[in-house]
């Protein structure tokens, strides 16, 4: 018997958690229809011995909901063995919409998720009103990779209530629209609703965005509705840095939501606590525990590593005084050429000697090293403010020779979130935690985290061995699926969905971030290849072989309603 793809001599980890096996799989359209020892030649074959073979990973915090408009790919995620992203997070999506909400939306996004609302504006189509009409959009242009949308709580209370959604509560009947449009979204094939309650995102004139401020009787409306059509609850809460009463108000908000609606919910988790504030780590085993107890299906997402900004002369993280802001100012070969004169960068280093903010910024910025990868996992004090004093230099000046030794590529690390990896290993060993929350698609130009699944499996699995691998692909692939209620994906098996990885487990890593002015109306974004990834396939189209794009699409949208798998 013929096959269209057969993939040879694997170590396949099936994302079950259980220890691998060496074998072979079979693959006939999107479906796996053998794994063991596959006696049938297969149109393609791919020797795999010696390489992992594991289910797709799956991304459950993006914010590709505008880039997918024009990278179909959504890079940088399918480089990483990603093929399947779940969108519309924190709240922010670009449906429903009326036409007179399109810019409303796009500088909503901007604010929060820092994606240029030009780009956004004349980058996407805008064919739709319902949030089901830009599925259709979306499937129109065949992604790469799986995509699973959320309807958000911001969008919702604009499309339904205006401007009044920003700062004043709904009516009873406009709580009652809310809810029916985000059930009819999921029957149209939103996978969940997702909400926000973190201050910090905000529209461009300071105020929170819509729905922040919610109170929990409409929350628990609106998600009620969801829940009652399969879709699951995702939020980003207000919790780092709050105190225990903020934190268990909060908590209290989940759990009443997940009892009247009877769905999933996937919250985003860090590790990070601010002076006196208590453990998080603590807060988390107390509150989720409780949740767990009274069977509620509870699940975190947190980053794998340092999550944080990237400094580098060809994006606008840098130092601040007069001359430095005219360098900020100006494109980047100019920028280069302006470094490169003796002149001139005597002028910044003069400016930046002494002056306090560019001591502090120095002491948070970690060099990502000149080797293969990036190196993320420095000491803190391992920064360019104590390696330059090493040198009788200020930050700026050790700044300056970096770039002008690499021509301007080089990048610095400034992290800010999940700072202590004890406590990340930690967060990441709770059996509810999903690793992810690399916010593809988002901070365009100062943040890439989309890489953490090569650096989960290089660092915490290869290199640390502190993480079995089987248990590795679990979390990434398995439980994933099972966090957005997806029964033919996450496991290698006969009748599962064929979105398969074939990994080389001694070279798996990410590549250093690059920038490059791809998006619509020139703007610049970052992004992060990857190395180590003999193949990608989502639903049996091979769409990445040798760490580089095929040129294939196999992308499908996967959802509740009429997209329901």
């Amino acid at each position: 018997m013929s096959h269209d793809l057969v993939i040879r001599q694997g170590n396949i980890i099936d994302g079950s958690g259980t220890d691998p096996i060496v074998g072979d799989i079979a693959i006939d359209g999107d479906v796996i229809t053998e794994v063991g020892d596959v006696s049938g030649k297969g149109t393609r074959e791919i020797n795999a011995e010696g390489h992992a073979v594991t289910p797709g990973f799956m991304d459950l915090h993006t914010h590709l909901d505008a880039q997918i408009g024009w990278d179909p790919m959504m890079t940088s995620i399918s480089w990483h063995g990603v093929t399947t992203a779940l969108m519309g997070n924190c709240s922010v999506c670009f449906a429903p919409v009326r036409p007179d909400g399109h810019r409303f939306l796009a500088e909503m996004m901007e604010s929060v998720e820092d994606i240029p609302r030009e780009t956004i504006l004349e980058g996407l189509p805008w064919d739709w009103e319902s949030y089901g009409e830009y599925l259709d959009s979306v499937e129109k242009n065949k992604p790469g990779i799986n995509v699973a949308g959320m309807v958000g709580h911001s969008a919702l209370r604009y499309y339904v209530m205006g401007e009044r959604g920003v700062d004043e509560n709904p009516t009873t009947e406009e709580t009652k629209q809310m809810a029916a449009i985000a059930a009819e979204s999921i029957r149209q094939g939103a996978i969940g609703f997702s909400t926000n309650r973190l201050r910090a995102h905000k529209l461009p004139d300071g105020r929170v965005i819509p729905g922040t401020l919610a109170p929990m009787e409409e929350v628990i409306e609106i998600n009620k509705a969801v829940g009652a059509e399969g879709g699951i609850l995702q939020v980003i809460p207000n919790t780092p840095g709050v105190n225990r009463e903020v934190f268990d108000y909060e908590m209290e908000l989940f759990e009443q939501a997940m009892l009247t609606g009877g769905n999933r919910l996937l919250f985003s988790s860090t590790t990070d606590t601010y002076g006196d504030q208590p453990s998080l780590l603590e807060s988390y085993d107390r509150c989720v525990g409780k949740m767990h107890q009274n069977g509620l299906p509870v699940f975190g997402t947190t980053v794998p590593r340092r999550g944080g900004n990237l400094s580098g002369l060809k994006n606008s993280y840098f130092f601040s005084t007069q001359t430095w802001d005219q360098l900020r100012a100006m494109p980047f070969s100019e920028r280069l050429a302006a470094i490169r004169d003796e002149e001139f960068r005597n002028k910044l280093i003069s400016e930046a000697q002494g002056n306090e903010k560019c001591d502090a910024l120095a002491k948070r910025l970690c060099w990502l090293g000149a080797g293969e990868s990036p190196k993320y996992t420095r000491d803190l004090e391992d920064n360019l403010y104590n390696e330059a004093k090493k040198q009788n230099k200020c930050g700026a000046e050790l700044w300056l020779e970096r770039m002008l030794e690499s021509n301007g590529e080089t990048m610095f690390h400034a992290p800010f979130f999940n700072m202590e990896y004890e406590k990340t290993y930690e967060l990441l060993s709770r059996d509810w935690i999903v690793p992810g929350l690399g916010d593809a698609g988002a901070h365009v130009t100062s943040i890439c985290d989309s890489g953490w699944s090569s650096f989960y499996l290089g660092h915490w699995v290869r290199d640390t061995g502190r993480i079995p691998l089987p248990e590795a692909i679990r979390k990434m692939t398995s439980l994933p699926a099972t966090v957005l209620g997806l029964n033919d994906r996450g496991v290698i098996g006969q009748g599962m969905k064929a979105d398969v990885n074939v990994i080389d487990m001694e070279r798996v890593a990410e590549r250093h971030p690059q920038i490059s002015d791809d998006f619509p109306c020139g703007a610049s974004r970052l992004l992060q290849k990857a190395m180590g990834y003999r193949a990608t396939v989502c639903n049996g189209e091979v769409i990445l072989e040798d760490d580089e794009h095929t040129g294939g699409r196999g992308g499908i949208i996967l959802g509740g309603g009429k997209r329901a798998h």
